[in-house]
């Protein structure tokens, strides 16, 4: 498994397993799922305290529970700050969440806590107060954020001590509006707009990890693009290219994420074991420039 330094500060798994859908599982098949994770090299897992309402922790902590000599080896993260239909980075509610998230998990501390999606009420200096609290109690190692822009980020960093080092962002072949507002500058076009201010150049001059979420995903959730007769231009090169390389079209699609030199992290947030391992496999293939090029274009990205 090729690794990643996140934020220079852990080497990482290219590939982390999200555990969104986690929730609700019984022991076995989670029991399979990390059975396949941890033999396919990942060593980074990814959580937020409203997955499953917290079930999701709850599973992985038992989990932990019956193997507790994994703990050791790996590195957990979790995010906070959404609840009750809203968004909360107070003092209060990030110490409260981040206990939750512990006593569910069943350990003494994250590696990584990430603010889940931005507060417009957000006083920076509160935030800090709270990553202060958890840091100097050892509850949390490192501090990052989750969809943010790189103005969210400056905001806190006006107060945070800490060094953000992650953001998790929706990014895939489909979802790609990191680069196609750069290869679209100075065009007229619905590619060339900016929803991000530029945050894909922000992270690599400031060494601040992407995670790309939903990487087989097309739309807010509106299903995967794998097999999706909806882009028949894509899947084809999906396929031509996995062939060359001895991948499936799952495992292409997370090559062409990892083959950026922004040395992204792919959350991968499948249950299914089979599919876990031809993601896995990615992490070992570099596309050439052409071949990431060609599947950007089938996607439906234009080059002016």
């Amino acid at each position: 498994m090729k690794t990643v330094q996140i934020g220079g500060k852990l080497t990482a798994s290219a590939v982390s397993l999200g555990c969104m859908r986690m929730s609700g599982l019984d022991d076995a098949r989670v029991e399979a799922i990390m059975d396949t994770a941890l033999a396919n090299g990942i060593n980074f897992f990814d959580h937020a305290d409203i997955y499953g309402g917290g079930d999701a922790e709850e599973r992985f902590g038992a989990y932990l529970r019956r193997h507790p000599s994994v703990r050791d080896s790996i590195f957990i993260q979790t995010k906070c700050a959404l609840h009750d239909g809203l968004y909360d980075f107070s003092k209060e509610h990030i110490l409260k969440a981040v206990d939750g998230s512990l006593s569910r998990l069943g350990v003494d501390c994250v590696d990584a806590l990430l603010l889940h999606r931005p507060d417009t009420l957000m006083e920076p200096e509160e935030v800090a107060e709270a990553f202060d609290l958890l840091e100097s109690a050892g509850k949390v190692r490192h501090f990052g954020v989750s969809n943010h822009n790189h103005m969210q980020i400056e905001l806190l960093r006006t107060a945070v001590r800490q060094p953000l080092t992650i953001n998790q962002l929706q990014f895939s072949l489909t979802e790609a509006g990191m680069v196609t507002a750069g290869t679209n500058v100075n065009m007229k076009n619905a590619e060339s707009v900016m929803h991000d201010g530029a945050f894909l150049e922000y992270a690599r001059i400031h060494g601040i990890t992407i995670q790309a979420w939903s990487p087989f995903q097309h739309g807010f959730f509106g299903g995967t693009f794998i097999d999706n007769p909806q882009f028949p231009e894509l899947n084809d090169a999906l396929a031509e290219i996995g062939n060359a390389h001895g991948l499936t079209k799952t495992g292409v699609a997370a090559a062409w994420i990892l083959r950026h030199p922004a040395n992204m992290q792919v959350i991968a947030g499948t249950m299914n074991p089979a599919r876990l391992e031809e993601i896995c496999k990615a992490s070992d293939v570099t596309l050439s420039r052409a071949e990431w090029y060609a599947l950007y274009k089938a996607a439906g990205h234009r080059l002016p």
